[in-house]
């Protein structure tokens, strides 16, 4: 590590983190939106009241680089299979295996056997990101659009409780 990089600091996402999320969420998001050629889009236009209320239920973690939130994301346990919300990391630390942090830790944190995610057919960059990562696509919904949403899913390895 040079001086000038500062540590990244994986913890547990908290209602608390609602405001900066939303921030982050949103300046994440840009880019995808850009791509699908829509403003309009979930992560963009998701409220504050709803974020604090999805965090109320979901579980995650956040990546922090000097104080600042660079990295989160949320996900929900069900029928032994870790469904991963949304992973967004700043602009300006993309690339900077954030994103692989933290998919690791709430890999890690779960004791489902299954993670799946999804992203958009156009996102080639993300659809690179999970397949290296294990992630293997497992169906292509059709949005009617030329795109797809493209679902991934990953076996963890972990032993039934």
């Amino acid at each position: 590590m040079t001086p000038d990089e500062a540590p990244v600091i994986i913890r547990p996402i908290s209602q608390t983190d609602a405001g900066e999320v939303l921030t982050l969420q949103r300046a994440a998001f840009v880019s995808e939106a850009q791509i699908y050629g829509d403003p309009n889009t979930a992560p963009l236009v998701q409220t504050l009241d709803q974020l604090e209320a999805e965090l109320r239920n979901a579980r995650g973690f956040v990546a922090i680089v000097d104080g600042r939130i660079v990295g989160a994301i949320r996900a929900r346990e069900r029928d032994d299979v870790l469904m991963i919300g949304r992973i967004a990391v700043a602009p300006d630390q993309q690339g900077a295996g954030i994103g692989q942090r933290l998919l690791a830790a709430l890999e890690e944190s779960t004791t489902c056997s299954v993670a799946e995610l999804f992203t958009g057919s156009l996102s080639k960059a993300n659809i690179e990101l999970y397949s290296s990562l294990g992630y293997r696509e497992s169906e292509r919904v059709e949005q009617g659009d030329g795109t797809a949403q493209v679902f991934m899913r990953k076996m963890l390895a972990h032993p039934k409780n």
